[in-house]
């Protein structure tokens, strides 16, 4: 009988660990939760189902620190989820299926559907959205990135059928703190990557990404959702181009 690890990581999700445990129930032998630093109730959330807990001290992204988490794991298979995303009960029946019938494939991509102030989003570039999440462990490692980290297999990659669902946004002013946290995160890596930016470009790449989400991945179907989306789309990457600005200017001083 195939065993199945899930990991986690988290920094205060007591609004969403709980949903998202719950939703877990009768398929995975381990929860694995890597946290940084919560101060709220997340991990006694997480205690309460029973997880393997680690409280490393310091934040190596995304990226190393889900690796961190990994290599708590001791299932044949491991699934990787964010506390904002819940297991329905037919995507769990497809899961059991694919680790009992796998044949030849290490890894396995799950759609997402998300959340989004108010609905869930079906166009605007957001559906469908595959993540490589299920895979046998060893056959894979997640990048090293500080923000937008991905899972790396090594083997054949097939797709399951079943969404899962993603409460990605709540409200708007979630929309807002993330924005602000990845538009940094990701103004950082691009900055150590050598990257260059200007005022212009930023405005240029911001408008862009809010034609392209709104109008070339058809957001205008996701109704009045569809054009905030693509606004944020656009303000996120204004804020990155315009942040990596900064910080070459900071560094040429």
């Amino acid at each position: 009988m195939p065993t199945l690890s899930v990991i986690l990581i988290t920094r205060n999700e007591e609004a969403n660990l709980a949903d998202c445990l719950a939703s877990l129930e009768g398929i995975a032998q381990q929860i694995v939760v890597v946290d940084t630093n919560s101060s709220d109730r997340t991990l006694d959330i997480a205690k309460s189902y029973g997880a393997v807990i680690a409280q490393p001290q310091d934040w190596p992204g995304f990226g190393p620190q889900k690796n961190r988490a990994l290599d708590l794991a001791t299932g044949e298979w491991v699934l990787s989820l964010d506390a904002d995303e819940r297991l329905t009960p037919a995507l769990k029946s497809e899961i059991v299926t694919a680790i009992h019938h796998s044949a030849h494939v290490d890894c396995f991509a799950i759609p997402r559907l998300s959340w989004y102030c108010g609905r869930f989003i079906r166009h605007s570039g957001w559906n469908p959205d595959y993540v490589d999440r299920l895979f046998k462990r060893g056959s894979a490692r997640f990048s090293d990135d500080l923000v937008h980290e991905r899972l790396i297999p090594s083997g054949q990659v097939a797709k399951l059928e079943n969404p899962m669902l993603h409460y990605s946004f709540m409200d708007y002013s979630q929309v807002l703190q993330k924005i602000d946290r990845y538009s940094t995160a990701s103004a950082e890596q691009a900055f150590a990557q050598g990257k260059t930016s200007t005022p212009l470009k930023a405005v240029l790449h911001g408008a862009w990404s809010f034609f392209r989400t709104y109008f070339l991945r058809a957001g205008f179907l996701d109704g009045p959702q569809g054009f905030t989306l693509a606004m944020s789309n656009a303000q996120g990457t204004y804020y990155r181009y315009i942040k990596l600005w900064h910080l070459i200017r900071e560094a040429s001083k």
